[in-house]
């Protein structure tokens, strides 16, 4: 019998697997759905599906930066164990080079990119059958040009820096070092911002609101003027900036010099100019539910099944 797209699109949402499965196994199953599924989980593919509600806060961050462009990606797993699996570790650095080669707009569009004889989801499904773990891809930052890139503790940040600056330039000697020293920069003082003008205006507000109500508890400085609590307010937002700004913090190589005279040192140095353009920042898992372990319950259920 003829299978319908819809068909077919209704069993990959109920089972998570691949199109092309979906398909050979309605197909299989004369289009009973039941029997499709049942037979998907006879193949082990529906067991993807079973683990797509688990908690995947673990996996690795990894960077990397190649002749035109530099990439971040995050993919999470359930557990930190699988971060060390060789096949988890060759995924992800696969899949930074797809977004290195075929740029996709976002994640669904990675999901779909090629990849080996299928395509990303295929991958990862079929990593999924192997590790036996939820896996999710999460995000990607790609930059176009000069790049560096720095990977800290095995994946646990990864960190991807644009520069402006003339091909010259970045030939030369140095000039790699130099894009390093950045990138470890932003993983170890991990700044907000780039430079003061992209702190947004609300920010600023909100930080000076802070200042002033500081003020106003402290008793050297509760009975000012307030047109002198306003110039001492804006005077502390120079350390705000030297905190949260990657350009005004101290250079974490030689804390007697800011990022900004570092990179330009180093232009003055390799006979050009330098200028961070962007930069983006991945730390594995930041933001996502942890999945808490009670060893004890695991135990007795255990016990008790």
């Amino acid at each position: 019998m003829a299978i319908s797209a819809k068909d077919v699109m209704e069993l990959r949402k109920q089972t998570d697997c691949g199109m092309m499965e979906c398909k050979k196994a309605l197909t299989q199953a004369d289009g009973n759905f039941e029997k499709a599924i049942e037979i998907l989980r006879e193949q082990g593919l529906a067991t993807a599906n079973k683990k797509a509600g688990r908690i995947a806060a673990e996996g690795m961050v990894y960077a990397a930066a190649y002749p035109n462009c530099a990439v971040v990606v995050e993919v999470n797993a359930e557990t930190d164990f699988v971060a060390k699996n060789d096949k988890f570790v060759e995924f992800t650095k696969d899949l930074a080079q797809v977004v290195a080669e075929q740029a996709p707009a976002d994640v669904e569009a990675l999901m779909g990119c090629k990849m080996g004889e299928g395509t990303v989801d295929d991958a990862l499904k079929a990593l999924i059958l192997v590790i036996k773990e939820n896996i999710k891809v999460r995000r990607f930052a790609r930059y176009e040009g000069h790049c560096a890139a720095y990977v800290h503790g095995g994946g646990t940040h990864g960190v991807i820096v644009q520069f402006n600056t003339s091909d010259d330039v970045a030939a030369k000697e140095g000039f790699a070092a130099f894009g390093k020293d950045i990138a470890m920069q932003i993983a170890a003082a991990n700044p907000s911002y780039l430079c003061e003008s992209a702190v947004p205006a609300d920010v600023i507000a909100k930080e000076k609101e802070i200042i002033l109500a500081q003020m106003a508890n402290d008793p050297k400085t509760a009975n000012k003027p307030d047109a002198i609590k306003e110039k001492m307010a804006v005077g502390k937002l120079g350390k705000f900036y030297k905190e949260n700004c990657l350009v005004d913090q101290a250079f974490i190589k030689d804390g007697s010099m800011d990022v900004k005279k570092y990179v330009e040192a180093t232009a003055k140095e390799l006979g050009g100019s330098i200028e961070i353009a962007a930069y983006t920042h991945f730390v594995k898992g930041e933001g996502l539910e942890k999945k808490t372990e009670d060893f004890a319950a695991e135990v007795a259920a255990a016990i008790k099944g």
